[in-house]
């Protein structure tokens, strides 16, 4: 059975290259996504953020030009969470997907406050990205 996915959007108010240059940089994540983190550090090539479950290992897509920023989460479980998210050029705007997935036995009330983490960290995003 495929598991429920959600689409997360916003729209900042900087071009694409801008925004994917900012978000890709895994050293930025505390600065607008404090859901996945609140501190990263680089070990031996490898990204490493502190979240409240313990230490996680991440990595983005290789660096492209399609604006594909989506990433893996090694989670101090052993679980390995595929999460996609682009950032798409409309204009000299952007927008910024994010695709939350359900992940299994998660409830209602679990999913949707997912969804209301990674909401309030596109608009982080946004807010860090529009002075």
């Amino acid at each position: 059975m495929a598991s429920e996915s959600r689409h997360i959007s916003e729209y900042i108010d900087r071009t694409a290259a801008d925004v994917y240059a900012y978000a890709s940089d895994p050293a930025n994540l505390p600065n607008w996504a404090p859901g996945l983190g609140t501190t990263v550090e680089k070990v031996d090539g490898q990204w490493f953020v502190q979240t409240p479950e313990g230490r996680a290992a991440f990595g983005f897509a290789a660096p492209n030009d399609f604006g594909v920023l989506d990433h893996s989460v090694a989670l101090p479980s052993g679980e390995v969470m595929y999460v996609p998210m682009r950032v798409i050029a409309d204009g000299k705007v952007s927008e910024v997907v994010f695709t939350l997935r359900r992940r299994p036995g998660m409830t209602d009330d679990e999913f949707a406050r997912d969804a209301e983490l990674v909401a309030a960290d596109l608009a982080r995003l946004r807010q860090v990205l529009t002075y």
